[in-house]
């Protein structure tokens, strides 16, 4: 997909030659001012931003200075008819790439926005401060904690605990930690230790040497060797079985391990982020996880909502997932409809946002029609669902349910209901669900409700 460019000038035969210039190579759009631009730039990612220096309203170094805080990655160029040293200098000061003298030769304009186009891929590819978070789409409190615990923490060797619900987006937390950090330009290595046998896991983190177990016909580098340098994101980590938590243990602490089959210590430096959907602490008290271990790894604990309880998000991620799974599909859906959105804020989602955007790609691909979904467009489970029902199960289904994990959910969104009607107030809440504050407050830090 080619890049984005936006020309920003009051000159409608500047604007169009450089658009005649630009356009077979990159996805061109033209405003004649400032504010527009702002307003191009707030719907969707520019690469690129070329501007004239003299604008009405709002001059280039005034847009360049509300682009650095809407999105630090897009690389602004000036242009200028007739340009002045004090000028030049001042839009560089400001943030600008280059200053360009117009009219320019056809060659020139094409050689400043290649060169402007490799710095923007070079800076999307490390992340850049906030902007870098693009892909956690959200604006509510709880998210807008984790960017900051986020920016924070990344550039620290501290293992993490990434908690929460299955599809929360874990990776992707995972993910944003690294491209923030300052081992962007090494290895980003996920295992998913849920999905691997645990009697292959081990050669998997570790690597074997040949001949150590049959069919190991060479040596291998293991996922640890991988990501020298870089970070190793462990998911599912209560998965992990208690043999391979005594050796990730080692590793933790030591920073060295030995192949399977082998007895050559290998040293290795990695930044360690893992993630879980169960209790440890539980896991712990069942003694199904080392004690141990749960402290070497929950040295930064960061907790990621269910999308029941960041309801606010739900319009952004659903127009998200709409518009990205339109450009996939090739279709040409305007958004969703007031009455349908409703439904989708008001149902619990189980599935958290892996579900809802399977449900968007269910609709993008069933709907017969173009134009905005509607109420008929939205599945039966989704229309059917009333506000006021529970989200837990009245019946017991054929497969069983989880007593105690519907109990802790249970418990968890009285909580949070008891928290919104006292306004926080966590001794008003504890009264209201009849128990002492101290025991809230326990109960509170257990669910990852802390930062409430």
């Amino acid at each position: 997909m080619s890049l984005k460019v936006l020309i920003v000038d009051e000159n409608e035969s500047r604007s169009a030659a450089l658009a005649s210039t630009l356009s077979s190579t990159y996805d061109i759009s033209v405003v004649g001012d400032g504010e527009s631009a702002l307003s191009v730039i707030k719907k969707g990612e520019i690469a690129i931003v070329l501007t004239e220096a003299s604008l009405p309203g709002m001059d280039s170094i005034g847009l360049i200075e509300k682009l650095s805080q809407l999105n630090p990655k897009t690389v602004v160029i000036v242009t200028a008819g007739d340009p002045t040293v004090e000028r030049a200098v001042a839009a560089t000061k400001a943030g600008a790439f280059n200053y360009v003298k117009t009219p320019a030769a056809k060659e020139v304009i094409e050689l400043t926005v290649r060169r402007a186009a490799q710095l923007y891929e070079q800076l999307a590819s490390k992340g850049s401060g906030p902007a870098s978070f693009q892909n956690i789409v959200g604006e509510s409190a709880s998210i807008k904690d984790i960017f900051t615990l986020i920016e924070r923490v990344a550039d620290s060797d501290s293992s993490i605990l990434v908690l929460g619900e299955s599809g929360t987006g874990k990776e992707l937390i995972a993910k944003t930690i690294h491209y923030n950090s300052n081992r962007v330009d090494e290895p980003f290595v996920p295992v998913n230790c849920g999905a691997i046998p645990s009697e292959l896991l081990e050669s998997e983190l570790f690597g074997h040497e040949k001949g150590a177990f049959t069919g190991a016909v060479s040596s291998r580098p293991g996922r640890f060797e991988r990501a020298h340098g870089g970070t190793i994101f462990l998911d599912e980590i209560g998965e992990l079985a208690f043999p391979l938590q005594v050796k990730l243990l080692r590793v933790l602490q030591e920073r060295e391990f030995e192949r399977v089959g082998g007895n050559k210590t290998i040293q290795v430096d990695v930044r360690i982020v893992a993630a879980t959907n169960r209790d440890l602490e539980e896991c712990v008290r069942n003694r199904t996880f080392r004690e141990d271990l749960y402290y070497r790894l929950n040295v930064i604990p960061v907790h990621v909502p269910a999308l029941r309880e960041r309801r606010d998000d739900i319009p952004l991620l659903a127009n998200y997932f709409l518009k990205k799974l339109c450009a996939r599909k090739v279709r040409e859906i305007t958004g969703i409809s007031d009455k349908a959105m409703k439904l989708f804020v008001d149902y619990p989602w189980p599935g958290n946002i892996r579900e809802l955007e399977n449900i968007i790609e269910r609709i993008v691909i069933l709907k017969p029609d173009e134009g905005h979904v509607s109420i008929e467009d939205v599945p039966e489970k989704i229309s059917g669902h009333s506000g006021a029902d529970s989200i837990y199960p009245l019946d017991i289904p054929h497969e069983g349910v989880s007593l105690p994990k519907l109990i802790d959910e249970m418990e968890r969104d009285f909580i949070q209901k008891a928290l919104e009607k006292a306004d926080g107030v966590k001794a008003r809440a504890a009264d209201l669900l009849g128990i002492n504050r101290t025991t809230l407050l326990e109960k509170m830090k257990k669910k990852g409700l802390m930062d409430r």
